[in-house]
């Protein structure tokens, strides 16, 4: 019986390249079909909230982009999503106002800032808020928030009554409102943009950091100079992941805001609606062609999320010479 000549190292040589191969087109086919499973998703959820939406939009007796009232079930059905988009577009934009700058600079002081021993369960902390259900914070909203932005609503409304939009024209109720909404979807999405943007912060690379200081820039003007234009396009992403997460809020909008039908400007009054908030209480006890309708006011709130992630690409696309990836 006879032994194989030994493998030559040539033959093992080609004998890897042929895996290799093998393995970068297993992996190459996998990440495609991904791909487009992912855009046939996307494609069949349009196409369902599209076909239901029309149904709705046939039989409706108002303007649905202008008209207040949301009775899709009556004898003459009548809705629009004019609160709703109000309702949805403002408190999403009172907690980016307030999210985006505090997030920023709480990841700047755990990257840049704090010793080791603090800046790590700090992040741990901040890792844990993020987890926290939505529930929860909603009934943190209602029994702990709610009671306590009396104070503050009032201050806004003696000195930035003259607005007009922090003028309170209702005294003497709670202050379910917008404004509201608007600070505890800020509580919520603060988490989320602060642990993306320390990431970002720690790719920064130390080089550039090193040749500011050794320039005499101060912290902060290294900071100024050579974290914050690297990580722009982060902190953008993380924006408008923050901003998706308070586009489509429910059980905590739910639970602190005051609905009605009425668009105010005042936005420390009660009252108002946003889409997610809208679906959840009215989903259960709507008939056949009111879930159509709701489910028009979903495909809105579905077109609003991809043009705001749209244009997320085209600002970070625009600034993606300062990062060290494509983005």
């Amino acid at each position: 019986m006879t032994s194989s000549p030994p493998a030559t190292s040539e033959g093992r040589v080609r004998r890897r390249r042929g895996d290799s191969r093998l393995g970068d087109a297993v992996f190459f086919n996998l990440s495609r079909g991904s791909g487009i499973l992912l855009l046939a998703v996307m494609a069949a959820i349009a196409g369902f909230l599209a076909y239901r939406s029309g149904i709705a939009l046939s039989k409706n007796q108002g303007n649905f982009l202008t008209t207040f009232e949301w009775t899709p079930d009556a004898a003459q059905p009548k809705f629009g999503i004019a609160v709703l988009a109000f309702g949805t577009l403002v408190s999403a934009l009172i907690a980016m106002i307030i999210a985006v700058p505090v997030a920023v600079g709480i990841a700047l002081f755990i990257s840049h800032y704090a010793p080791r021993r603090i800046a790590q369960p700090f992040a741990y902390l901040v890792d844990l808020l993020a987890a926290v259900p939505s529930i929860v914070y909603g009934l943190w909203g209602v029994l702990f928030l709610v009671p306590h932005m009396d104070g503050l609503t009032s201050w806004m409304d003696q000195y930035l009554g003259w607005t007009y939009i922090f003028d309170q024209s209702k005294s003497g109720v709670p202050p379910r409102t917008l404004f509201t909404v608007g600070v505890l979807l800020a509580i919520m999405v603060l988490p989320i943009i602060t642990a993306v943007t320390r990431e970002v912060f720690r790719q920064v690379p130390r080089m550039h950091e090193e040749a500011a200081l050794a320039l005499g820039a101060t912290r902060w003007e290294m900071v100024r100079t050579a974290v914050l234009p690297f990580g722009r396009p982060g902190i953008i992403s993380a924006s408008m992941l923050g901003l998706g997460r308070a586009l489509g809020e429910t059980i905590a909008v739910a639970t602190v805001l005051s609905t009605n039908s009425v668009l105010s400007l005042h936005l420390l009054d009660p009252g108002g609606g946003t889409f997610a908030q809208n679906i959840a209480l009215k989903f259960n006890e709507a008939q056949p062609f009111g879930r159509d309708a709701l489910m028009a006011s979903g495909l809105v709130l579905f077109v609003i999320t991809l043009v705001v992630n749209g244009v997320a690409r085209l600002i970070i696309a625009r600034r993606k010479e300062y990062s060290g990836a494509n983005a």
